[in-house]
């Protein structure tokens, strides 16, 4: 039987001032349920170099940014204190949209025997999109934790969960999610 990891993405300080707060609260019950049950908890952070020479011009969702913005130092690309890492729990930073681009995330999934993932996130349109299409390539299952993700454009926010996310995995509650634990 796999293993399952909870992953909080994208959960700092100038992501979470763009959504309901109700998001941020529900990862934070996520994190708790998560923690008291033995499931593997693993942030990640968008945290782009200095002078941003990791993001190409063209690149519509990092081109545009100003180079002081996500980049070591940066207060409001810290991890929200509501859902800080508690030691040992790993935290991953990336350069583009997915949790896998980057990172060493398919490694440390692998090697601790995870196979389903629960996903939490700001923005569902963007990190929990394109982290559950790469975790489905890559043959996980996944979770979607809907109250749990949030996104600028709330119509999007449910077109997503509710067609897109839930014909490739599953879309669940937290209090659904933390019941099965």
């Amino acid at each position: 039987m796999s293993r399952t990891a909870l992953l909080l993405m994208d959960f700092q300080n100038a992501h979470a001032t763009r959504v309901d707060p109700t998001a941020l609260t529900r990862a934070a019950a996520a994190l708790a349920a998560a923690r008291e049950k033995g499931v593997l908890v693993i942030h990640v952070a968008l945290l782009l170099r200095a002078g941003h020479v990791d993001a190409h011009p063209n690149n519509k969702v990092f081109g545009a940014l100003p180079h002081d913005r996500f980049v070591p130092g940066d207060p409001d690309a810290e991890i929200h204190p509501d859902v800080a890492p508690a030691p040992g729990e790993p935290v991953l930073y990336k350069n583009r949209v997915s949790a896998f681009a980057g990172t060493n995330l398919d490694q440390i999934l692998r090697a601790q025997g995870v196979g389903h993932l629960a996903l939490a996130g700001i923005a569902t349109g963007g990190i929990v999109l394109s982290t559950a299409l790469q975790a489905i390539d890559l043959d996980y299952r996944f979770t979607a934790l809907s109250d749990a993700c949030a996104d600028p454009d709330p119509e999007l926010h449910e077109v997503l969960l509710g067609k897109l996310l839930a014909k490739r995995g599953e879309v669940a509650t937290v209090g659904e999610w933390a019941a099965g634990l």
